[in-house]
């Protein structure tokens, strides 16, 4: 079971941190540098990224940030893991807000622009770019700082049931070791068991008390 937690949580972790890493290479290199392109730049290269950002390998992601996360959750419930779960609540909180900031904030965006039309067809470029530009970095660097709260809060979760684990086994094996050593434990076919003296038949014969044996001179 504990192979299964430690999978689920990492996977969340992973999930988190890819994401968080995708949105802050958008507000550090992305975005500043078409924030310097002209109108019909910008429109036309947000538009293509737009179209080529849905594939499998960040939806993945991207959907894992909430999904593993409540999976790890799942796998968590219990008294003797009540401490990594507190830690994989707050995640999961803080994921499902940057996800809902994603949703519910820079798609209808993205939306919007897409439905701008053709570049080469779009009649005020700078209205249709500065109606987008402005609210999506700023939600942008919204989403990126929440995923990376999260991804940090999900590395404490591994490091918590990482401590959590190896402090059950150790008293385990604490238990084991005095059971062990307490009276009656009964021993294994190899244990070890002190010699018991035996008399040989020459030892029995000398000692044996000798017929017609006379007090005194004979």
């Amino acid at each position: 079971m504990f192979a299964f937690r430690t999978a689920a949580l990492v996977a969340a972790t992973l999930s988190t941190g890819l994401i968080a890493g995708v949105f802050y290479a958008y507000a550090t290199s992305v975005m500043t540098a078409l924030g310097q392109s002209d109108d019909r730049t910008f429109i036309d290269v947000m538009q293509k990224i737009n179209v080529v950002i849905i594939n499998p390998w960040f939806m993945i992601g991207f959907m894992g940030t909430v999904g593993f996360t409540v999976l790890a959750a799942a796998l968590h419930l219990g008294k003797d893991t009540r401490t990594t779960l507190f830690w994989i609540g707050v995640a999961l909180v803080l994921n499902m807000i940057a996800f809902g900031v994603t949703s519910g904030l820079n798609v209808p965006l993205n939306n919007q622009l897409a439905n701008a039309g053709d570049v080469g067809r779009i009649g005020d470029l700078a209205t249709v770019r500065s109606q987008f530009e402005s609210s999506w970095v700023a939600w942008n660097i919204v989403r990126a700082v929440i995923h990376t709260l999260a991804f940090l809060v999900l590395m404490g979760a591994l490091f918590v049931a990482g401590v959590q684990h190896a402090r059950a086994t150790a008293t385990a094996a604490t238990a084991v070791t005095a059971a062990s050593d307490g009276p009656g434990f009964p021993q294994s076919p190899g244990a070890f068991s002190a010699p018991v003296a035996t008399w040989s038949a020459p030892a029995r014969q000398q000692f044996a008390p000798q017929s017609g044996f006379t007090s005194g001179r004979q």
